[in-house]
């Protein structure tokens, strides 16, 4: 378990964001006991709003009553702050050098600025050819994130190495939504005969007890899509009615 007398921990997030996704494997990594707060982001609390008062959005993690945004901000501030906690004595989440680390941090945030957005915009598509752009830039972002499998790995089971690291929580926080993907339009994110590496990553990746723990079930994501999917037609009906 986590080290004794680091403060009370919450995490405000939502069971199927990919972003809370990520903090709450990191502090089970860790094995951080924390409050757990689901939140509702089509009508958001005080709690929210005054702990994430600039962007408004989970996931935010308050540690002895101090909140901090943004996931890969949380992933990395529990790796520093429990750094000798989690499922194996010194378990880390980021390398340990300095290089490591940077090409850990240059992945991650491919992830989100490449990948993440290709992804929700094929959700967000109002034609067949727009979703097929998208599915082509998701795609291209995938057999990035493949070569990248297999320089970051060295052969062995994880981005990480042995064992989870940043990489992994980086994407494998999406895999919810991949499935969503494949249940809602029969696009397979990650094909097994176009990216061999990330599909067996993908299927020992949710083999762990991190992931089955916290990875909701594809059809949890689909019923999410749906609503998102409603909202942005609602937004864009009132947009052209002004």
């Amino acid at each position: 378990m986590a080290e004794e007398g680091k403060g009370e921990v919450k995490l405000l997030g939502l069971n199927v964001s990919p972003f809370a996704i990520r903090a709450r494997m990191a502090l089970r990594l860790k094995g951080v006991s924390c409050e757990y707060l689901e939140q509702d982001l089509f009508h958001k609390g005080d709690l929210l709003l005054r702990s994430n008062p600039v962007n408004r959005k989970v996931p935010v993690l308050i540690h002895d009553g101090k909140p901090i945004c943004e996931s890969l901000v949380i992933v990395q501030y529990v790796d520093e702050v429990w750094a000798a906690a989690g499922d194996g004595e010194g378990t880390a989440i980021l390398p340990a050098d300095p290089y490591g680390r940077a090409i850990a941090r240059f992945w991650a945030a491919y992830i989100d600025d490449k990948l993440f957005p290709a992804l929700m915009g094929i959700m967000k598509a109002t034609t067949e050819e727009a979703r097929a752009e998208k599915a082509k830039e998701t795609f291209a972002a995938v057999e990035q994130l493949e070569k990248a499998f297999a320089e970051c790995s060295d052969g062995k089971s994880f981005f990480g190495g042995d064992s989870v690291g940043y990489v992994d929580l980086a994407l494998g926080c999406l895999l919810p939504w991949f499935g969503a993907v494949r249940e809602m339009f029969g696009l397979e994110i990650i094909d097994a005969a176009n990216t061999p590496l990330l599909a067996a990553w993908a299927e020992r990746f949710g083999e762990t007890a991190a992931a089955k723990e916290v990875l909701p079930e594809p059809d949890k994501a689909v019923e999410y899509a749906k609503k998102l999917q409603a909202h942005w037609t609602a937004a864009a009906a009132a947009a052209a009615a002004k």
